[in-house]
C-alpha cells in the first residue's frame, strides 16, 4: 500500500483458508478492499466473487485482483472468522443486484409480451416479459426471470409464493 494513502480501521484477518494460506483483508481510505496474502504482498481494489450466487451463495467465493487474477480461493464463507465474512458479504451486496420477487401482485395479460407488477425485495416495480422463455428454471423450486430490459429477477422458492402469485406464474410455466 502507498504511503500516502492512509488506512482506516477496518481490518479482517484470518489464520488460515481451505488452502492453508494466512492473508488479511480491509478497506483502504476510499472504501477499496485491500487484501494482504501470507507474502505481505498488498492488493488494492480486490473484488469477491461467487462461483454461484444463486444456487450455493455461502460457498466458494474467488477473491479476484483488479487485474481479473484470482488471489484466493474461499471454500464456505462460514469456516471464516465473523468479521471477515462480514466485510465480504458487504462488499458482495454492494456488487450483486438480482432482486427477489416476493409477489407477483398482477399480469396485464396471459400472452407474451405482457407487463407484470411485481413486489421484490428492494420495493415495487413493473417488468415486461417478452415471452415464456424468459422465465428459467434453476434448482428446483427455483426461478430466474429476464424482463425486456435484460434485468434479471430471481424467485428463490416458487412454492412459497402466496396462491395469488402461484397462479399468475404457472399460467406462463
Amino acid at each position: 500500500m502507498s504511503d500516502n494513502i492512509p488506512a482506516t480501521s477496518t481490518v479482517a484477518t484470518a489464520a488460515s483458508t481451505a488452502a492453508g494460506a494466512a492473508f488479511a483483508l480491509r478497506r483502504d481510505s476510499f472504501g477499496l478492499l485491500v487484501y494482504a496474502g501470507a507474502d505481505g504482498v498488498e492488493h488494492t481494489g480486490v473484488v469477491p466473487v461467487r462461483a454461484f450466487p444463486i444456487s450455493a451463495p455461502a460457498d466458494g467465493v474467488a477473491l479476484i485482483n483488479a487485474e481479473g487474477h484470482e488471489l484466493l480461493w474461499i471454500e464456505q464463507l462460514a469456516a471464516l472468522p465473523v468479521e471477515l465474512c462480514a466485510l465480504i458479504n458487504e462488499e458482495l451486496a454492494n456488487r450483486e443486484l438480482i432482486p427477489e420477487i416476493r409477489s407477483v401482485r398482477s399480469v396485464s395479460s396471459f400472452a407474451t409480451p405482457s407487463v407484470w407488477r411485481i413486489a421484490t425485495d428492494r420495493g415495487e416495480t413493473e417488468i415486461v416479459l417478452r415471452s415464456e422463455d424468459d422465465i428459467r428454471r434453476l434448482a428446483s423450486p427455483a426461478l430466474l426471470i429476464a424482463d425486456a430490459h435484460g434485468l434479471h429477477f430471481l424467485i428463490r422458492d416458487r412454492y412459497a409464493l402466496d396462491a395469488h402469485s402461484r397462479k399468475l406464474l404457472d399460467r406462463f410455466l
